[in-house]
């Protein structure tokens, strides 16, 4: 099976990318008077026609005065701002805050939590729409902004880009409320301890987690008390790292992008498994106990198994990313199952979660959806997923990951000055179709940029780990010469 080049965004945009916006912060756009700007337009579509949700339009809030008869007081409008441990978030969250206000919506405060926990309290409290002031796993000088709807669903391409042109035209600067119709904006104190509650709903009441030793690596990031607390309250032996942000060190040599962190916590203190979060908490890489890193492919492939064998997996299928391992789709194949792809970004596969009926899915970078429980990636809930199964089975993590074999696959990034149609790069072009042509039915290969970062991306998978290797650094040294920085 081989892979052609392949775009992700279904509308040219100029401010958000797969997921929301992201960027220096300090710097367009990710500065205080665009933060107010995308304040103003968050509040503003609320009352648009568009449909916030990205796949389930029919749940959208009605506002209040539309179900109440004369005389009633009209729907006040709430948003939800939560945020990362970045220094930066301080003053995004004030700029937000103050566009929200200045449009006449009120704002509710959590202060640091992880991205899935907006998600669920969007829902829960009842808000109108979420934010997170967060860049994920990005380094610290980094900051973005990304939206929720009401449902907890990430906002349509079709809504941010009607909030782009707000923004352009100047239509944010128009709606002025005054006097008692300017928002007001709370502080909601027990926003952790609501959302650990939830995660612990989600584990089996039936299980416990004693006897087990678990090192738990928050990245220095918004899980940094949540993940902690709720292994620790369902019994086990937590271990925490990545626990102290300071402001600056956010994923510095910890995290989901750095797992030989835990594995190295896990070794040295003879632990049953480790989990890496990311800066907002909404991904999770896997250390099983022999020290060996496992990929959202494989967590993915162990809770196909057994949700399929409890009956409980939805439209026999897992929804993935172009990136997942082809050792994914043969191990699925193995159980009847299919693999539906679609382009990076978790957004894309929620849609098409949403669009198929499936209820799992996810990225091989960590970003796993259980449809049934959070309606985003949710790195503690993924982390509670796996240790059911571990207690339920007996089973150590070691022995569930081989119910899926990972081919070879190489990834290469390559930083870009700008982000041209691949196709109309001849030489980039000829040396991707003649890689193509040599693997055959043997391999896959995608080249696309990154959605978040100036960076293009090649992968090459195949039986001969060096051959694609080679491959793979000639593709990218053609991008070098044509678009490197």
């Amino acid at each position: 099976m081989t892979m052609a080049p392949t775009g992700e965004k279904k509308h040219q945009r100029h401010l958000f990318g797969t997921d929301g916006i992201r960027g220096v912060a300090n710097l367009e756009p990710m500065t205080s008077e665009m933060a107010l700007k995308l304040g103003r337009a968050i509040a503003a579509v609320l009352h648009d026609p568009l449909p916030l949700s990205a796949g389930r339009p029919e749940e959208n809030r009605v506002s209040s005065s539309s179900k109440l008869g004369e005389g009633h007081a009209r729907h006040r409008y709430k948003i939800l701002i939560g945020k990362d441990t970045r220094l930066s978030g301080y003053m995004l969250e004030t700029a937000l805050a103050s566009g929200i206000c200045s449009s006449g919506v009120d704002v509710l405060l959590v202060g640091p939590l992880p991205t899935p926990g907006v998600a669920f309290l969007a829902r829960s409290m009842r808000a109108d729409a979420g934010v997170v002031i967060s860049a994920s796993h990005n380094p610290f000088p980094d900051n973005g902004i990304k939206f929720f709807s009401a449902d907890g669903f990430k906002l349509p391409d079709e809504v941010e880009a009607r909030m782009e042109e707000m923004i352009f035209k100047g239509e944010t600067d128009l709606n002025r409320p005054t006097a008692s119709a300017i928002g007001k904006a709370f502080r909601i104190s027990d926003a952790v301890g609501r959302y650990i509650v939830f995660l612990k709903n989600t584990f089996p009441r039936h299980l416990t987690l004693e006897g087990l030793r678990i090192v738990v690596d928050c990245g220095h990031g918004a899980a940094y008390r949540v993940a902690p607390e709720v292994l620790s309250e369902l019994g086990a032996e937590v271990i925490p790292i990545g626990v102290h942000p300071d402001g600056e060190n956010i994923n510095q040599e910890c995290g989901s992008l750095h797992p030989e962190a835990a594995r190295q916590a896990l070794l040295k203190h003879h632990a049953d498994l480790a989990v890496s979060l990311d800066g907002d908490g909404d991904r999770a890489i896997f250390v099983d106990e022999k020290g060996e890193v496992l990929d959202g492919d494989y967590i993915l492939a162990m809770c196909a198994r057994e949700m399929q064998e409890k009956g409980t997996l939805k439209g026999g299928a897992v929804v993935a990313t172009v990136m997942s391992n082809l050792g994914l789709d043969l191990a699925l194949q193995g159980m009847g199952l299919k693999v539906v792809r679609t382009a990076v970004g978790d957004r894309y596969v929620v849609e098409e979660m949403l669009k198929g009926g499936y209820n799992l899915g996810g990225e091989q970078s960590g970003h796993l959806i259980f449809l049934d429980h959070n309606t985003t990636g949710d790195g503690c809930l993924s982390c509670l997923q796996i240790l059911a199964i571990m207690v339920e089975k007996g089973r150590r993590l070691g022995e569930l990951k081989k119910v899926m074999t990972r081919l070879p696959q190489i990834l290469l990034n390559v930083g870009v000055k700008e982000k041209r149609d691949i196709s109309r790069l001849p030489r980039v072009r000829d040396k991707i179709e003649a890689v193509e042509k040599e693997l055959g039915e043997r391999g896959r290969i995608l080249v696309r940029y990154s959605g978040t970062e100036p960076l293009a991306r090649v992968m090459l998978e195949g039986e001969d780990e060096e051959k694609i290797r080679q491959m793979a650094h000639e593709i990218a040294e053609e991008i070098r010469k044509e678009l490197s920085q």
